[in-house]
């Protein structure tokens, strides 16, 4: 079971997460070690060639990756990314993205994670993402 609520993480989204707010992420669905979060097709997130931006696809997954720590740690804001590596694979049209994350190994200071980021309208894979992130120490001492 996730110790965070969809509800609960879009309210951290739309309350401290400004950049994710004005992007229009939205998280799907929300379970222990895995997120299901969808950033709605905008206009200005294209490029030219009318791809969506590499900028836009690495904002959806490290949002989605923060939301995959948060299900298992609970909400504990000074987890950060300490890394994002991502794969474009194929252009993007432009319709939403969906990215589903899932924790790959989860210790007492790191959480190593993916995100398989896919196009809307034919569920095809987009990107493919890792990321490491660090947890603080539950008495917030670094």
């Amino acid at each position: 079971m996730s110790k965070i609520s969809t509800q609960q993480f879009q309210e951290i989204v739309k309350n401290e997460l400004v950049w994710a707010d004005e992007a229009g992420i939205r998280l799907d669905s929300i379970s222990e070690g895995q997120a299901m979060m969808r950033l709605p097709f905008k206009e200005n997130s294209l490029r030219p060639g009318g791809s969506i931006s590499g900028p836009h696809m690495m904002l959806l997954a490290d949002a989605c990756m923060f939301a995959v720590v948060l299900s298992l740690i609970g909400e504990v804001k000074l987890a950060v990314t300490t890394n994002l590596n991502i794969n474009f694979l194929r252009k993007p049209s432009p319709n939403d993205l969906l990215g589903e994350g899932k924790i790959i190994k989860m210790g007492k200071r790191l959480a190593v994670l993916e995100v398989t980021i896919m196009d809307s309208s034919t569920m095809k894979t987009v990107a493919h993402a890792t990321g490491t992130y660090s947890i603080p120490p539950p008495d917030g001492s670094r």
